[in-house]
């Protein structure tokens, strides 16, 4: 079928030159619909000649012609609760509501890079916090960066009450800003996109908000020194990231010597010494830490005979706690040192109680952990008082994993594995969502054919101290580490 230009009236708006795909989904048309008049598809009234349009082509459209839709922005009454159902007489969604598992999101044809993305963002609990913040309307006149914090504010906020969910509004707003995803094979279908290149372009979106320059920006000072004139003043300046990458070579093994490799190459540039092009040494060192810092591992490398970004398979190690304390700078170093004291003091204190107590103990008991943490102790602060949204100690700990399966970026699949609390994760295969632990997560490394660690989210390790003396007292102990992650 062809594409039609059409107008649509909704009330007393009269919204001109709406191209319709009918080759499309009419629920595609309608999320065109949501992202003009902010009234969800499931509210809409589509009318043509009066008949009502329904989940496929059953009215006929011309070039030009008036469509009129009805619908109001207003909340949709909750429906009535169903009957009470036995957990054998349920199917997977209904398990999963049951079980009060996390939303999946529905694949809308090799779409799990956008699932995988936002889902791993949606760890992080101030992103959240900041789209609900967040009071912009949709309207026909939003620019890009408005109309995807839109339909991320509205696709978290589904996610936090369904257990799937369909992400069409924010696919086809993606598709507006960046066209580049929307293309398709000669199916009809839509091509695989790459999973870091969507996680980077929806940072930038919603970075106009400045919420993720805050918490999930950092910077480098920059050190220029020519190798070839050692005398040369080096030149010194500051660069600004949104994540870290771990170079991967035949040497690297672990993500932090792959991280060191990348902040350390040599390029060549003219110098004002010699008055020729000459060798230089950039080194980068971190001079502000994110709370959430992003790390992404080279997997990918272009060969131009086959036209593809190949999948590099290398087993890369990544720890769950990560310490990026000597990535810094001095200056910083000297910043973090307060509070690593603080953590020290904390875990000697705790690891000298429970020596004590196990010396107290009689025929092998073990000692009972206090399930209500928050009643003896209290979070410090993760970020400086001058600067919120940073890390105070360079201590960080693993909140989620994107995945990539397969042998090229174009190709495979992508999946999330979001951390729960200490060892309970959750793996989003799309819609399907499934209970994990912390061992399923270290054998992301790589080195064959499973799915292969791409992008990681590292969110503050929080320091947790006592209320009291006393509560001192029976924290150090109770508990072999005063700490918990968030």
């Amino acid at each position: 079928m062809p594409k039609f230009t059409v107008k649509v009236k909704w009330g007393k708006e009269l919204f001109p030159n709406i191209t319709v795909d009918t080759d499309e989904e009419p629920l595609v048309f309608k999320a065109q619909l949501f992202a003009l008049t902010g009234v969800a598809p499931d509210r809409q009234k589509v009318m043509c000649k009066g008949a009502t349009l329904k989940d496929e082509w059953n009215v006929k459209l011309t070039n030009g012609m008036t469509i009129l839709m009805m619908g109001s922005k207003e909340e949709v009454p909750e429906e009535p609760v169903e009957k009470t159902k036995f957990i054998e007489d349920m199917n997977e969604s209904e398990l999963a509501v049951a079980m009060k598992l996390p939303a999946g999101l529905t694949n809308l044809g090799n779409t799990c890079y956008v699932n995988a993305t936002v889902q791993c963002l949606k760890s992080v609990p101030e992103l959240t916090e900041a789209l609900k913040a967040f009071k912009e309307e949709v309207t026909s006149n939003l620019d890009s960066a408005k109309s995807i914090t839109c339909a991320m504010r509205s696709l978290f906020n589904q996610m936090d009450m369904s257990n799937t969910v369909t992400p069409i509004i924010l696919l086809q707003t993606l598709h507006m800003a960046f066209p580049q995803f929307a293309h398709t094979d000669e199916n009809n279908v839509y091509r695989q996109q790459d999973a870091n290149e969507c996680w980077i372009e929806l940072l930038k979106m919603l970075q106009q908000k400045s919420f993720v320059e805050q918490y999930m920006g950092g910077s480098f000072e920059i050190e220029m020194k020519c190798v070839e004139a050692p005398e040369e003043p080096s030149n010194i300046s500051n660069e600004n990231f949104l994540q870290l990458t771990c170079f991967i070579s035949t040497e690297v093994k672990y993500m932090h010597s792959g991280l060191r490799l990348r902040m350390q190459e040599q390029l060549t540039k003219r110098s004002p010494t010699l008055g020729r092009d000459a060798v230089y040494q950039k080194t980068a060192l971190i001079n502000r830490l994110p709370a959430y810092l992003t790390v992404n591992f080279m997997r990918f490398q272009y060969k131009g005979n086959q036209g593809i970004n190949a999948k590099v398979l290398k087993d890369i190690k990544f720890p769950i706690d990560f310490d990026a304390y000597d990535l810094c700078s001095p200056a910083l170093k000297e910043k973090l040192n307060p509070m690593r004291g603080r953590f020290k003091e904390i875990e000697d204190a705790a690891l000298e109680g429970q020596m004590k107590q196990k010396d107290k103990q009689e025929g092998g008991q073990q000692v009972k952990m206090d399930e209500d943490e928050d009643s003896t102790t209290t979070a410090v602060p993760y970020s400086f008082d001058d600067d919120a949204g940073s890390n105070n100690s360079g201590y960080y700990t693993l909140k989620a994993v994107l995945t990539h399966q397969g042998r090229s970026s174009s190709s495979g699949h992508y999946v999330a594995w979001v951390r729960q609390n200490r060892d309970t994760w959750m793996k989003f295969d799309d819609d399907v969502v499934t209970p994990i632990t912390s061992e399923d997560i270290l054998r992301l490394s790589g080195g064959g054919d499973w799915h292969c660690a791409y992008v990681l989210i590292y969110g503050p390790r929080i320091l947790r101290i006592p209320r009291d003396t006393k509560a001192a007292e029976n924290v150090a102990a109770a508990e072999p580490m005063a700490t918990e992650e968030t």
